[in-house]
């Protein structure tokens, strides 16, 4: 019998909570880490329709990347579909726990993950955090890296496209930049455009990050830095590349507990184009 606090234990000395942003609620969610596991699903988010997931495939615990308790509850009213969802989790003895910005700046997290999908090489923090409070090792947020070989600015794009497999992406490029090559390159999963400035510091000449909104990619074009905004859904890596991790800790524990996937699309934009 694996309890939920064992998995927890090892998983904290990987992606210590000490790491997380101070705006941030990661760990447990929602539910009873005291209790064994029997089968967990990791995944990118906890949506009503994850939970109905869970339920369906008789899941006990939860694994997730994106908190689902970032403000506390204004009331219980089970109308609401976040407090039904809440509801539904503890009807059926399910424990969520979240992993975000901690395992956003671990190494060997979520945006190792992600660079390592552009085979990104001689990695970076992008954004330095100090030192890991188990390791010692330091520590950041994003990564800077190297391409095997440089590109324009839309081969870039149509790169990342095909590594991340998703069906749109934005692309903010200063026109005088279309022929300029693409080597260095920084990464940071999720919302990131607060820091293209630490990618410019950096020296990159693209920026891969999610959620670029107008203003910023003004000042992005203003400063010669090429930026990818391929959403923040393709952190979704993170499902497999969790399952993964736990699935070799269950192995190497002698841990009894199946080790699942969800199956379901949280990316909440459709992409239409004219044909």
């Amino acid at each position: 019998m694996t309890t939920g606090n064992q998995l927890i234990g090892r998983f904290e000395k990987y992606a210590n909570p000490q790491l997380a942003e101070k705006w941030d609620h990661v760990g447990l969610q929602v539910g009873n880490p005291d209790l064994p596991i029997t089968r967990l699903m990791t995944t990118l988010d906890v949506r009503p329709e994850v939970v109905d997931e869970a339920i369906s495939r008789k899941v006990d615990f939860i694994f997730a990347h994106h908190p689902i308790m970032f403000h506390p509850a204004k009331d219980l009213d089970t109308r609401n579909p976040q407090n039904k969802m809440y509801a539904n989790l503890l009807a059926n003895n399910i424990t969520v726990y979240a992993a975000h910005t901690n395992l956003d700046t671990a190494n060997g997290g979520m945006n190792d993950w992600l660079a390592a999908q552009l085979h990104l090489e001689k990695l970076s923090p992008l954004v330095p955090a100090g030192n890991d409070p188990i390791s010692g090792e330091e520590v950041g947020m994003g990564r800077v890296g190297e391409l095997t070989k440089g590109m324009t600015p839309r081969e870039f794009a149509q790169y990342c496209m095909d590594m991340f497999q998703v069906k749109g992406l934005r692309l903010i490029a200063n026109p005088l930049d279309q022929d300029k090559q693409i080597k260095r390159v920084a990464i940071l999963g999720g919302s990131g455009q607060d820091f293209y400035q630490q990618a410019l510091a950096m020296n990159a000449d693209a920026y891969v990050t999610g959620d670029v909104s107008y203003h910023f990619a003004h000042d992005m074009i203003a400063n010669h830095l090429t930026v990818v905004d391929p959403g923040h859904h393709i952190e979704v890596i993170a499902a497999h590349q969790l399952a993964d991790l736990i699935s070799q800790w269950r192995d190497q524990n002698n841990w009894q507990f199946d080790v699942i996937e969800s199956k379901v699309n949280t990316e909440p934009f459709t992409f239409i184009v004219n044909e």
